[in-house]
């Protein structure tokens, strides 16, 4: 029954939404996209920081260009098609960049994949301008709000599966030797390269296609929107808050952190910025592990105390015996 548990709640989750285009207008619709979007992010993004514990900051990078690979397609292959290229261009481009990464470790490795994302908005706008002669794109494709929804959905979903199926087999032992001490997992004969590169690719592609799912609903496309780093910013503070090493913890940060940000940039779009930052040092600080390790801390703690106090009124009766 425990291996049932968590096909059964995704299961049950999966059909709870499923129900949502059917019962809100086309704003509700909107946020659900939104959330989706972030949810399916998170789970990508934690694939691979969440169990090696390297932060990566190339997010935007593989969103980017899932994004841009609709752009320069959509005229001339049909939507799904178009999704095949950008998860193969995903891949591609993951394998590149794990190869000459992977090596990296800490400040070092976050810096670089900070840097990867900007140095790819920038080779793109200086394409742009000098060699097709013009710096966005429109996207006409025929897909419908709900059908983006549906796909999210299913990113969201199997990246969960993803990490599930991992855990529970030699590779996730293997990536968590490698996330409590990388050097004693290469001498215990892990091939810590290979599997980082493995699990970089699988998190790289899921990130690429949620870039091209929504590309539809921006209609135009332009580096600084599609490459615009508040979204790998966003995405780490949320699979942070809720708990990156945990399997559902991006999800439990994405969906509260998701409708914080809409609330916070329609009423303060001039410090938003300021607030977000704030709040990302506030999470670093007071959920270091994420919240589920928070409850989870807290229940083993009410456990304890409880079993502290049965064995205390055992060993009273005992003497009143």
């Amino acid at each position: 029954m425990k291996n049932l548990f968590f096909p059964i709640v995704l299961g049950a989750i999966l059909t709870l939404l499923a129900l949502v285009p059917m019962f809100v207008d086309d704003y509700g619709l909107g946020l659900a996209i939104g959330v989706m979007s972030y949810v399916a992010l998170c789970s990508s993004w934690a694939l691979f920081s969440g169990p090696t514990r390297y932060v990566s900051l190339a997010t935007v990078a593989f969103c980017g260009t899932g994004a841009y690979t609709v752009a320069a397609l959509a005229d001339h292959l049909p939507f799904y098609a178009i999704l095949a290229a950008a998860a193969l261009v995903g891949f591609v481009a993951s394998l590149v960049v794990g190869l000459a990464t992977l090596r990296l470790s800490g400040i070092y490795f976050v810096i670089f994949t900070f840097g990867l994302a900007e140095m790819v908005r920038q080779l793109l706008t200086w394409y742009e301008v000098n060699i097709s002669g013009t710096l966005g794109r429109y996207i006409f494709v025929d897909v419908e709000a709900y059908q983006i929804f549906y796909m999210l959905l299913a990113i969201a979903a199997v990246a969960l599966a993803v990490r599930w199926w991992i855990d529970r087999g030699r590779l996730g032992l293997a990536v968590r030797a490698i996330g409590d001490d990388e050097v004693v997992a290469r001498h215990a004969g892990v091939d810590v390269t290979r599997v980082k590169l493995i699990l970089f690719s699988i998190s790289s592609v899921f990130i690429t296609l949620v870039g091209a799912v929504q590309a539809p609903r921006w209609t135009y496309v332009e580096p600084s929107i599609v490459f615009n780093p508040t979204i790998s910013f966003l995405t780490l503070i949320m699979a942070l808050l809720g708990g990156a090493s945990r399997l559902w913890g991006p999800v439990c940060g994405a969906v509260p952190l998701f409708f914080l940000f809409e609330w916070l940039s329609g009423r303060f779009p001039d410090r938003y910025s300021i607030i977000l930052g704030l709040l990302f040092i506030g999470i670093v600080f007071l959920f270091p592990e994420g919240v589920l390790a928070r409850f989870e801390q807290l229940w083993k703690h009410l456990a304890h105390r409880k079993d502290r106090k049965n064995l205390a009124r055992e060993v009273s009766n005992e003497r009143l015996a």
